[in-house]
């Protein structure tokens, strides 16, 4: 009998074993989100006499569901500057920081950073990459998330909600800064770049993001969205290409 016991005492940590590994298999294995298109942005407008010029364009909304954690959210656009989220720290919104390359984040956590108001920086790795993942490009991020400044509106401090700077790989552009609504899609990161996402964030920060972290001032912006901004970025191109760079690991 207490052989027989001692069996299927093994048998049964044999078999939770093997349950434990194939859930950490599909986990590695499941994609944690997925992707309608990659984002492209459209030809810029030309602006009105007087209008006041700005970075970046706008992406249609997607939505702000919470989901349970583990949801995999497909998301219409590829980077989401807004869509269905995670919703428990520090899983959504996820620490602000600068995030290396091996370290793995996912949108459903970094999108509720935005839904509060939060940028966010991605840097591409992959095919369409480009040196997102060098040391030099590190390290400028980094400078970047030390002198960050208060945000616009609610005048919260780094660190609260945002920045949030990590890899994302599935875009058609090397770096593009995200908040609510908003994209400032990239082809380098350096100090023309950093300066153009600094008055991006100072422009369209805390503008359409549903989630409020503090009193709107009178006379704020409506949080319904406008259509594309009046400028481009000076570093996308025209014809919209992204670069070819050498795709990193």
């Amino acid at each position: 009998m207490a052989r027989n016991r001692t069996r299927l005492i093994w048998a049964g940590a044999l078999v939770v074993a093997l349950a434990f590994g194939g859930l950490v298999y599909l986990n590695l294995t499941t994609p944690a989100y997925a992707c309608g298109q990659q984002w492209t942005a459209d030809a810029t407008p030309t602006p009105a006499p007087g209008a006041t010029q700005r970075l970046g364009y706008n992406q249609e909304d997607m939505g702000r569901t919470h989901v349970p954690v583990g949801t995999a959210v497909k998301y219409t656009f590829c980077p989401p500057a807004s869509g269905n989220h995670w919703s428990s720290i520090p899983l959504g919104p996820i620490p602000p920081r600068v995030y290396g390359p091996n370290e793995k984040t996912v949108p459903e956590g970094w999108v509720h950073n935005m839904e509060h108001g939060g940028l966010v920086l991605v840097y591409n790795c992959g095919k369409n990459g480009g040196d997102g993942c060098s040391a030099s490009a590190q390290a400028t991020m980094k400078q970047l998330y030390q002198t960050w400044p208060a945000s616009p509106v609610c005048a919260l401090q780094p660190g609260v909600v945002g920045p949030v700077m990590t890899r994302f790989d599935d875009m058609n552009y090397p770096y593009a800064a995200l908040v609510w609504d908003e994209i400032l899609p990239l082809q380098t990161l350096d100090a023309v770049t950093t300066q153009q996402i600094l008055t991006f964030f100072q422009q369209e920060g805390e503008r359409f993001n549903p989630e409020k972290q503090c009193v709107q001032p009178s006379g704020a912006p409506s949080t319904a969205p406008s259509t594309a901004p009046t400028a481009a970025p000076t570093q996308v191109p025209a014809s919209e290409t992204p670069s070819t760079s050498p795709a990193a690991s």
